[in-house]
């Protein structure tokens, strides 16, 4: 019965050791508890149950649809979830068909993009509350591409008169196959991207130049679409400036307006602005914002079709919509060389604008946005749907927010605004047939209300940082003459030039002790700091590395008084002439032994008056100590180890008091990195031993005065932590 309970404790301590992450120590365990038999049977199960927890934590980080679908509460999620996909989904149908326009395609893969890249989303993706599908900035992308390598020019067909007319089936056809070719590409990046846990890629894309680059984007895509409101056909540019030239151009065209497509459009806004107000004034007493984008598309259509208006105005109408999905095609793989550029900067892009919705809605709610696998989740929404002729995706604000605010709570609603896609696609979308594109279009516009109203971020970055506001304006205005590739390249690089320029022109600042505090301040700051008689306390607001050594140094000596190259020259000769002397006294020595060491005696003293003059001009007649405060360095170089030695000033002594001004170094909250550092760059020696790094200002402060023999100066004094005590 005793060895029954032993075994039975022995058991039960191996489930307990099993939870551990060491192995090894497990089947030490194991082994000393039970034979040699017992011993391998528990190791087989042991290592099975280990290797189906790892394959399972595997599976939850590449599905998380497997971690929180088994346990989907039904009763509390599902009627929200519901409502918000019903929402979501007809969001998608008007959404869909204009932004395709934006991508220079058919309304109709407008609805295939809100289908398959949200079903792939829901599979992968880790965000809540995000709705993926079209987005004005992604399409006018996308469009730019299409148009640029299937221009109108080269389908230029005969007519039976001679004039020449545009295939635009072939046209088409073609630019789908550039569409699909570009996002499987995008995918493509976003997937590899991702797999090697290179999320942070993000990070260099600051939020102003995303919201100024999303801000300029929204201006290609209000130029895009003014044709279709005033229904004229302005030249195609391409290239820097080809927004200046399109507006030049449409300008040139407003006598050809066509009068009727200009009151629809004018008519269809009207109505979408007041209602989207009123959305938004009661949107706090309304269940359901009320779809307006869908009744001004119903009522349009009934309109154009029953009143014939095409044949009678000429308006231009979205055309035919095929019913049911196509079969998957594989792009075309000769393409990827004409896209592979726009394709890097799509994949971008659309991640930036797709983690940063994801983060705010998930520091909203309270749960965890994992960067990388949302990389992985859009390149596969991407990849998958650049098979069945989709374009590239990302994560749209106002359908977000809808979502949200409805009641959604899980990708559900998603999945239920994707079955509503499917329905339309596969037995409603042909009566759409009739929809003027003048109403899409006025759909895209009111639509891009929330980036222009990004142009309130110019007073706001005015009055609290000018930098960004720079570089807000540069990635605005980069957008705007460039194009969305030119502008976003020109864009990253002035951003990276910025953090450079702050790297290189940092703030430099004498400290002060506040009294009666351990508190040391800048002193043109803070009037109530002040200086410590004979101690400068020297910091920078930035690291010390090899782009702002040499200006560390000037900047040092401009503000301690030290001229550090004159007392080290002197230095120099005077221990070369002391050198020289000594040689001579030697020899003299031979012949007068009594007289050569009364010379010589004489010679220290004078010797070490003159060093001591030179030392007094050098370093001027107040500063005595100088402290180096270390703790805005985060890591040390080269350059930097062999600045702090040109700052490290010789002695005689070995605790280095004899000269008029010593160094001390206080490396702050990240010691144990720059001391290591410094140890193996050989920076700590007789003249600087460890015992002159200390963690805070203060403590070195009360070394130097203890050393004087003025502790009394400073009204708070504590046991001084020094890194030679503690390492």
């Amino acid at each position: 019965e005793t060895e029954t309970e032993d075994k039975g404790y022995h058991v039960a301590a191996f489930y307990v050791v099993l939870l551990s992450d060491t192995l090894s120590g497990e089947v030490k365990t194991i082994q000393a508890d039970f034979g040699a038999i017992e011993s391998q049977i528990l190791c087989c199960v042991f290592l099975c149950s280990f290797s189906v927890l790892k394959l399972k934590q595997i599976l939850f980080s590449w599905f998380p649809v497997l971690g929180w679908l088994p346990h989907y509460p039904i009763r509390e999620y599902a009627v929200g979830d519901v409502m918000s996909g019903c929402s979501v989904g007809i969001m998608h149908l008007p959404q869909g068909m204009a932004y395709a326009l934006l991508a220079s395609l058919r309304p109709v893969f407008g609805l295939y993009t809100s289908f398959y890249p949200v079903l792939v989303y829901f599979i992968f993706g880790t965000s809540r509350h995000i709705s993926v599908g079209t987005f004005a900035v992604i399409s006018i992308m996308i469009g730019s591409v299409t148009e640029r390598l299937a221009p109108d020019s080269d389908f230029i067909v005969n007519g039976t008169n001679g004039t020449g007319s545009v295939d635009i089936d072939e046209r088409d056809a073609y630019r789908v196959q550039i569409a699909c070719s570009l996002t499987v590409l995008t995918g493509i990046f976003q997937i590899l991207l991702g797999v090697v846990r290179f999320g942070f890629v993000v990070t260099y894309l600051s939020e102003p130049l995303v919201r100024g680059y999303t801000t300029g984007s929204a201006c290609h895509v209000c130029v895009s679409q003014l044709k279709y409101l005033f229904g004229v056909t302005p030249a195609r540019f391409s290239g820097p400036l080809s927004l200046i030239y399109t507006l030049v151009d449409l300008c040139r065209l407003l006598p050809q307006t066509q009068v009727p497509e200009l009151v629809v459009s004018l008519v269809a806004l009207a109505v979408l602005i007041v209602v989207k107000e009123l959305n938004t004034y009661y949107r706090k007493k309304l269940p359901l914002p009320i779809p307006i984008e869908l009744i001004v598309i119903i009522a349009a259509t009934m309109i154009t079709h029953f009143c014939g208006l095409p044949d009678k105005y000429d308006i231009d109408v979205v055309g035919e919509i095929p019913s049911g999905l196509k079969a998957p095609r594989v792009p075309d793989a000769t393409l990827f060389s004409k896209v592979i550029g726009d394709a890097f900067a799509v994949a971008i892009v659309g991640y930036a604008i797709n983690i940063s919705l994801g983060k705010t809605f998930a520091l909203k709610h309270g749960y965890k946005v994992d960067s990388n696998q949302e990389l992985v989740a859009l390149g596969l929404s991407n990849t998958v749907g650049g098979f069945f002729q989709c374009y590239s995706v990302t994560s749209s604000l106002s359908r977000s927010l809808v979502q949200e605010s409805t009641g959604g709570k899980t990708q559900v609603a998603g999945l239920v605004s994707s079955i509503i896609v499917l329905i339309t696609v596969l037995k409603i979308g042909s009566l759409f047939e009739d929809l003027p594109k003048a109403v899409l279009s006025t759909i895209v516009f009111v639509n891009l209300k929330g980036m222009f109203k990004q142009f309130m971020d110019v007073p706001m970055l005015w009055r609290t940082n000018k930098v960004d506001l720079l570089v807000w304006l540069v990635t605005f205005t980069s957008t705007i003459l460039f194009n969305l590739d030119l502008g976003l390249a020109i864009s990253i690089g002035f951003s990276m030039l910025t953090i450079i320029f702050r790297t290189q022109l940092p703030r430099y600042s004498i400290l002060g002790n506040v009294p009666g505090t351990e508190l040391y301040l800048d002193t043109n700051t803070y009037q109530e700091a002040k200086e410590i008689p004979g101690i400068k306390i020297f910091r920078s607001s930035t690291t010390l590395c090899y782009t702002n050594a040499e200006m560390y140094l000037e900047v040092l000596q401009e503000k301690s008084g030290i001229e550090i190259g004159k007392l080290l020259t002197a230095k120099r000769k005077q221990d070369a002439k002391q050198k020289r002397k000594q040689e001579k006294e030697r020899k003299k020595a031979k012949k007068q032994k009594t007289s050569g060491a009364l010379a010589n005696g004489k010679l220290s003293e004078e010797t070490k008056g003159q060093e001591n003059i030179t030392n007094e001009e050098a370093s001027g007649s107040h500063t005595q100590s100088i402290i180096l405060d270390l703790s805005t360095t985060s890591f040390v170089d080269t350059v930097t180890v062999k600045t702090l030695k040109n700052v490290r000033l010789p002695s005689h002594d070995p605790s280095g008091f004899s000269l008029s001004c010593p160094l001390f170094i206080v490396c702050g909250g990240t010691p144990a990195c720059i001391v290591e550092q410094l140890e193996k760059a050989g920076f700590f020696s007789e003249s600087i031993p460890k015992s002159r790094l200390f963690i805070t200002v203060h403590d070195a402060v009360l070394h130097i005065l203890k050393k004087r023999g003025e502790a009394d100066f400073v009204l708070v004094s504590h046991q001084v932590h020094s890194f030679h005590n503690d390492l």
